[in-house]
């Protein structure tokens, strides 16, 4: 099992959870994170500190493709430890559905 992040993280991008991870497996793009499957340890701990609940365990229904999404990502985006401002519009945005199809930008963000 690994965890993952979901659409709900894009153009949000809280970054509570990379200051948990024991492991800094997250990756940072311009305007959302995503986790390396291959490096977490899946203890969990990043789950609860997603505020837009963007965090997700692979073995949910329908995660294959985030899966993938997050390991393509997170081999080409820097990695991120420190927590950061979320986006500017997070609030406008949280919750909304089909996020990946409307804003998805593959570009990386800063890192570290």
């Amino acid at each position: 099992m690994t965890y993952v992040v979901t659409d709900n993280c894009i153009a949000c991008k809280y970054t509570d959870c990379v200051e948990v991870c024991p492991v800094d497996c997250f990756y940072e793009g311009e305007n959302t994170l995503v986790i390396h499957p291959d490096e977490c340890i899946d203890c969990g701990v990043c789950e609860p500190e997603c505020p837009a609940d963007a965090i997700r365990p692979d073995t949910e229904p329908g995660m294959e493709d985030w899966v993938e999404f997050n390991r393509t990502y997170a081999s080409q985006w820097p990695v991120i430890t420190i927590k950061k401002d979320p986006l500017p519009d997070h609030k406008k945005f949280d919750g909304e559905t089909g996020k990946r199809e409307k804003y998805f930008s593959p570009n990386p963000g800063t890192g570290d």
